[in-house]
Parts: structure tokens; sequence; C-alpha cells
């Protein structure tokens, strides 16, 4: 394997935080084990990175790698075999609301409408049903579907059935907002859509983003930085810096900057499987 790449720069178009906000992600050597017991496996292997509160930070990596692992493990529904994962100095032991968790396919319920699909995480803490639509009112506001809230799932497109997923997600103020490929599923021009709203969404709410894509176009035109894991299990070989000027726009994929990271990321793809 190639020297690691250690791309990082320093001129960010988001100012940073304050030391104290939430959201600060911190991951020490941890290696992860998944299967049944007769036929367990390595997932991950001596992970170390850090994240700032309010970051926007994409995960890379070959199909099959533990790109989704770790995000199991970050939300606290993968236990850690080895090494420790903090949120804000608290260790990640169980799964907790504050760390929001969103997939590619929806998981809404269908015979909810769409104002109840978003007010339930409110619903399970006790909030006022007056009060707990108001919030989910604002979220749908927020995320472009204002007038759709007595809609069902099933009457809304794919893109449309993800933004009520994202407020769904958000409506419990998460400090972390962790997306496993959540856009996926959509036609490219959907897909783009939901990227550039994601955007618009997270410059507003400025929660800590850990995204897993196997799309390079999409993981550069989103993120901060770019986590990219090896062949599983899965190390960390390269932490990128983006840096695009933001906002974000159709124009940053022309830019050299980005054709160069591009060219970098598809070559660290392109290494082959260590022996394990």
């Amino acid at each position: 394997m190639s020297t690691p790449l250690a791309v990082r720069s320093d001129t960010r178009a988001s100012a940073p935080l304050a030391p104290h906000s939430p959201g600060r992600i911190a991951v020490r050597s941890l290696s992860v084990e998944v299967g049944p017991q007769h036929a367990r496996f390595a997932a991950l292997h001596s992970l170390d990175l850090d994240i700032a509160p309010g970051e926007f930070v994409c995960v890379l990596g070959p199909s099959g790698c533990g790109k989704s692992t770790l995000l199991g493990a970050i939300a606290g529904h993968v236990a850690a075999s080895r090494g420790e994962i903090a949120v804000d100095g608290v260790a990640v032991d169980r799964p907790h609301p504050e760390r929001g968790l969103v997939f590619q396919q929806h998981t809404l319920f269908p015979w909810k409408r769409v104002i109840d699909n978003v007010a339930f995480g409110l619903k399970m803490k006790g909030v006022s049903a007056a009060e707990r639509r108001r919030e989910a009112a604002e979220l749908l506001a927020l995320v472009g579907l204002a007038g759709f809230e007595s809609h069902y799932p099933a009457q809304l497109s794919g893109g449309m059935q993800q933004r009520v997923e994202i407020a769904r997600v958000l409506i419990n103020r998460p400090r972390i907002l962790l997306m496993d490929e959540p856009f996926g599923a959509l036609d490219a021009q959907t897909r783009r859509m939901m990227q550039t709203l994601l955007l618009d969404i997270w410059a507003q709410i400025r929660t800590t983003v850990v995204f897993v894509t196997h799309d390079i176009d999409e993981a550069l035109f989103l993120g901060d930085r770019v986590l990219m894991l090896s062949q599983r299990p899965a190390s960390l070989v390269a932490d990128i810096a983006v840096p695009l000027a933001r906002p974000r726009r159709d124009e940053s994929t022309t830019e050299a900057a980005f054709v160069e990271i591009k060219r970098r990321c598809l070559s660290l793809l392109r290494e082959p499987a260590r022996a394990t």
C-alpha cells in the first residue's frame, strides 16, 4: 500500500465553532468484529479519528469495507471489540436520540401522516400534541415540505420521503447526524437536489454530520473532509480536507482542487486488498 495521504487545510469556508459546542466525536483504537460466533470477522481495525463540532465529514472506502459498521458504532448500535468512541467526552455504549441515524431506505410509518411521522420522537418524550405538531411543521418547512403535512409516505416521491426521514431525525435535536448512503437509491437529478438541500439545512443547524457514501463526487461536493478507509478490516488511510468554498454549486465539481482530490481518492480505492 502506498503512503497514506494526509492532505489537510486550515482554510475552511465555515468558521470553527466554539470549543464547548456539542457534537465532538473522538474514536480511539477502535476495532469491531461482527458476525455469528462461529464465523466472526474483523470489520474495523484500530481506527483513530477526531471530528470537530459542526463539521461535515464524509466516509469513503471500497464496497463492504466497514463504512456502515463505523456509522453503527458511532450511533451505538454496534459494540466495539476494542477501543472506544466518545461524543463530547462521554463514552458511547448505547443508542441515543442525540445521535440521529438516516438510512438509504426510509423507516417511516406508512399508516401515519407525514406530520405524525416527524413528530413521533417528541411523542415518545411526552411532549404535548400541540407542541410536537408545531415543531414538526417547522421542520417540514425547513426541508421544503410545507403543505404536505397530511400526506401519507406512499403519496410522496422517494426524495420527499427522505426529506421526511431527515426531519424526523432532526426533531430530536441531535448533536450528530449520521447518514448511511441516504441518497443512494435516488436518480441523479433528485440526488443532487437532495445534496443541495442537505447543505442548506446543515448551514442553518450546524450539527455535526458523518455521511457514508460510495460516490466520490458526492463526498467532495458535501464534505469539509473525506475519510478514506482501506479494504476490510478497515483502517484509516487518508484524511483529506476539501478546500472548496461554500456554498457549493454545480460549478464546484469542475474546480481544479475537486478534480485533483477525486484523482487521489480513485487511486486509493484501486489499491489491492491487503492480506488478513
